[in-house]
């Protein structure tokens, strides 16, 4: 008892008692580098290249600067591994879904796509359809809009050749057709209206009907219809 307050020692936190401060998991360095990459192309696309500074991207991630310098030798570094990994996604998109056999569908195939793209990986189209501010960059937006076109030229110029027309012209229309639906896409990134489908339909009445034989209410051929 002391001062007439008796004590009782079992009520007495022991060391053993006190909460114990959870152990910090250590990531690997490809997890970190995977980190990085992913908090990187967030602040790209929300900020652009110029707008994002290694101080954020550390900060982000919990980390010093000189981490984000092991794994990528500066912000230049790291945008360029996330332009890459963007391209390459909406490039592999694209070409796996040419699978159709009439090419109206191809048409309808390749528009749905790039807004399948867009619509999922809006961050990494926001970073694409800017220009890279970095000259050894793996790329740009244009130079994936023409490695998309490269895709469809064989189909457009074996069609071409069945309709008698010259199939040298096909790289040439080609391109005005990706471009045509990247350029939508970027419209439709902000506005997402009409629905997916339906600016699809739209995209390949003007495609295949032209201005002069566009159908008043458009319709896909395919099986999917969303």
């Amino acid at each position: 008892m002391i001062d007439g307050v008796a004590t009782d020692s079992s009520s007495t936190p022991s060391s053993s008692d006190k909460p114990r401060r959870a152990r910090r998991t250590r990531m690997t360095g490809a997890e970190r580098r995977q980190q990085l990459l992913e908090i990187g192309r967030t602040l790209f696309a929300a900020k652009g290249f110029e707008g994002t500074s290694v101080e954020e991207i550390a900060a982000k991630a919990g980390v010093s600067k000189p981490v984000v310098y092991e794994h990528f030798g500066g912000k230049e570094g790291l945008y360029a591994v996330v332009v890459d990994r963007e391209m390459r996604r909406l490039l592999d998109m694209v070409t796996s879904s040419l699978t159709a056999g009439h090419p109206r569908e191809l048409c309808e195939q390749a528009a749905f796509a790039l807004l399948d793209y867009i619509e999922e990986y809006t961050d990494g189209f926001r970073i694409l359809v800017r220009d890279s501010p970095i000259p050894q960059s793996t790329g740009s937006f244009a130079s994936l809009i023409s490695d998309i076109a490269t895709q469809v030229e064989d189909i457009l110029g074996r069609e071409f050749k069945s309709r008698g027309f010259d199939p040298k012209l096909a790289p040439l229309y080609a391109q005005a057709l990706v471009g045509m639906v990247a350029l939508t896409g970027q419209w439709w990134l902000e506005v997402r209206r009409p629905k997916k489908a339906e600016v699809a339909a739209h995209l390949v009445n003007l495609a295949w009907h032209g201005l002069d034989g566009l159908e008043a209410k458009p319709h896909l051929i395919g099986r999917r219809k969303s």
